[in-house]
């Protein structure tokens, strides 16, 4: 029996020169090259694998984003997934990771009543421009469903269970979760796939369901930045880094005196 997964993804600045508006604290987007969030991709192919070895499966994707986040879901269309959903508005613009994990699971719940029961959630641990690792465990929190991060191997699934590895500092855990679920998977779990020509055309033709607050049902107290209850107070570059201190000595101890010598001087020791 096939199971629905949803893939979260969102789509990410494109490069590592990142700007944040001084007056919002948000980024600042217009005009910045995009793409799919790297480790989004990891989520999107997780579970086209899934579908590829449990047939009947269907994937859907959602992300919350402007007009042009389109593109990605095109994208995760070419790499496999079935339907694709765009969950699109100005009053989304600038949430932090609370209002984007509750717009998220409107969404989902929305999906589920459309499209049928979804039974997992997958996403990537986290985004390279938050960084955060939140909105994964705030959309299972928003739902009650149980959740696990930091996933690098998922091991069995069904339409009742999933047995997944779990990367931790000191190993691994096996752990099984009863579905419906929310999975954040790390970049180890597999190697994103290219799309195929088959698959570009499919997502060339492919009909995205663009949704805004109202279509969600979402109060409008828990959307964008008005209902974000955290905010980027100030935003700077940090100081440039002045050179350090070289050490010389002709020999192991004589480097080792001088150090010792220079933290008194500075006084450290």
């Amino acid at each position: 029996m096939g199971i629905h997964i949803v893939v979260c993804i969102k789509q990410t600045p494109a490069t590592s020169n990142v700007q944040i508006d001084p007056v919002t604290g948000t980024l600042k987007r217009e005009g910045m090259a995009a793409a799919i969030n790297p480790f989004d991709e990891y989520a999107i192919e997780e579970a086209v694998r899934i579908k590829e070895r449990l047939p009947g499966t269907t994937v859907s994707v959602i992300t919350m984003g402007p007009p042009q986040a389109e593109e990605s879901l095109r994208e995760a269309i070419a790499r496999g997934a079935d339907q694709a959903f765009h969950v699109t508005s100005r009053a989304f613009a600038g949430a932090d990771t609370w209002a984007t994990s509750y717009t998220l699971q409107k969404g989902i719940q929305k999906i589920a009543r459309e499209k049928g029961p979804v039974h997992l959630i997958l996403c990537g641990k986290q985004t390279n421009d938050g960084d955060t690792g939140h909105v994964g465990p705030g959309i299972a929190a928003w739902l009650g469903w149980p959740n696990v991060a930091y996933v690098k191997k998922v091991e069995s699934i069904d339409d009742k269970k999933v047995v997944v590895h779990r990367m931790m500092e000191d190993g691994l855990d096996v752990l099984e979760m009863d579905l419906p679920a929310v999975v954040a998977v790390i970049k180890e779990i597999n190697e994103p796939r290219v799309a195929s020509l088959k698959g570009k055309m499919n997502a060339k033709k492919a009909a995205i369901a663009k949704w805004t607050e109202i279509d969600i049902e979402a109060e409008k107290s828990k959307i964008g930045l008005a209902g974000s209850p955290t905010i980027v107070a100030t935003s700077f570059n940090p100081p440039p880094r002045k050179g350090g201190v070289r050490i010389e000595g002709a020999t192991v101890e004589e480097k080792a005196k001088n150090l010792v010598d220079k933290f008194q001087e500075m006084k450290l020791i």
